[in-house]
């Protein structure tokens, strides 16, 4: 048999004269097509397609295809031209993935949002973006334990200056900005783990003078507690694993700001590849459907608990947004002052507290926040290991100083667990 009689067997003669003709080639392959293969074929691509018509699926779908093809040649090498124009290869984009972008940009008033596989690719995108060698960043000096280390640890060490300041003291902050010029100029909403809260409109006037971007890391308040770019934020940063996946199921990160630092983000993606997976994209968009509801009952529980802590003699100290004097209110919505607060053990050391978590029963001590469960950590020995202990002494960090992230239960649950912990803790 000739090639020319296999082609008309097959069918994949008009194919190719419809290709000739200069018409479009149907796809995918047809059930006559496929009949005409050998099963070993047929295997391969039969079911490769799901055709819905005019159906819409009322939860958004799973693209976890690594790559997309086009019915010509033409039409895929335009879109490798032009991503935006379409997809063809998950690394440059995914339906998915794009889905959640275009929701996250939606929540949080942005041109565009680009994710990533984590929170800390998310600011080393951001950071590096803006931040070229050569340039200085100042930084809040009680960020994230792990933003604190790429910032003074990789970025210096590619030719990045971080200057690490008290972001609370404008006066300060506003001289260095001028004597500096930053490139950019980082803090957290609310300061992790002694919450401490930045005057975001005021430093995004700071930054702006000065001729910098301003990128806000919002991941504990959330945009339900503070409107970021509303406040002057030109990128608002989170770790999607924390309240907008909010389940304790996923692992990304999230930059929402304008349509031009987003094209470089995804450019600079393309070449080192944080991207979100599909599925993980699909659980943060599953998540995002009751973030207002989860973070307003988190918000709620969390006040209690510091209620309460404020007249228990055990908690030495209690950090949190609400019991701050000079709060600018204007940033927290609702009277909401987020799911996250802070205590001192009474005279503990890491002992105490070791004792007092493995006493839990109800609160989980977990290396993470945000989820609809309420969850512990011990800073110095977790999210701020990688400093020393001088450099926790400097932020304010002691030993007895335990984070809590606010679930969804009920309060008195929630109090009743902690009474009972520091009992033991305590040895009472």
């Amino acid at each position: 048999m000739t090639l020319l009689d296999s082609m008309e067997r097959t069918g994949y003669r008009q194919a190719f004269s419809n290709l000739i003709e200069g018409r479009r080639v149907t796809m995918p392959l047809t059930r006559s097509e496929l009949d005409a293969m050998q099963p070993s074929s047929r295997s391969i691509h039969a079911g490769s397609t799901v055709r819905l018509g005019d159906a819409q699926p009322t939860a958004p779908p799973i693209h976890v295809a690594t790559a997309f093809t086009y019915p010509t040649t033409d039409e895929l090498d335009a879109v490798f031209a032009d991503n935006s124009s379409g997809y063809v290869y998950s690394r440059f984009g995914n339906p998915t993935v794009n889905a959640l972008e275009e929701a996250v940009a939606a929540i949080e008033g942005t041109d565009a949002a680009v994710a990533y596989g984590s929170g800390m690719a998310a600011i080393h995108g951001i950071v590096a973006a803006i931040a070229r060698p050569g340039s200085t960043v100042i930084a809040s000096r009680d960020v994230y334990g792990a933003t604190h280390a790429l910032l003074g640890g990789y970025l210096a060490d590619n030719g990045v200056k971080t200057i690490f300041v008290d972001i609370r003291d404008l006066d300060g902050l506003g001289s260095l900005a001028r004597e500096h010029q930053p490139a950019l100029i980082f803090a957290e909403t609310v300061s992790n783990p002694l919450m401490r809260v930045a005057n975001v409109r005021r430093i995004a006037a700071i930054a702006h003078a000065a001729g910098a971007k301003f990128v806000l890391d919002n991941t504990f308040a959330t945009p339900i507690v503070t409107r970021a770019v509303a406040l002057g934020a030109d990128a608002v940063v989170y770790s999607s694993t924390k309240h907008y996946g909010g389940h304790g199921d996923t692992t990304g990160g999230l930059v929402a700001t304008s349509n031009d630092i987003a094209h470089k983000l995804r450019e600079q993606n393309k070449l080192i590849g944080a991207i979100a997976a599909p599925f993980d994209a699909w659980l943060v968009l599953r998540g995002l459907r009751t973030l207002d509801l989860r973070v307003r009952k988190q918000s709620a529980n969390a006040a209690e608990l510091v209620a309460w802590l404020e007249r228990d003699d055990r908690a030495e100290s209690v950090n949190y947004p609400g019991l701050q004097s000079d709060l600018p209110t204007d940033q927290f919505c609702d009277g909401l002052h987020g799911t996250m607060l802070s205590f001192e053990i009474l005279g503990a050391g890491r002992d105490e507290v070791f004792r007092f978590q493995d006493a839990l029963r109800l609160i989980q001590p977990a290396t993470t926040l945000g989820d609809i469960g309420s969850l512990v950590l011990h800073p110095a020995t977790s999210s701020h290991r990688g400093l020393t202990p001088g450099q926790r002494v400097e932020i304010g960090i002691a030993d007895g100083l335990v984070r809590v992230s606010a679930g969804i239960e009920d309060a008195r649950d929630i109090i009743a667990d902690l009474d009972q912990a520091l009992n033991v803790a305590l040895a009472r």
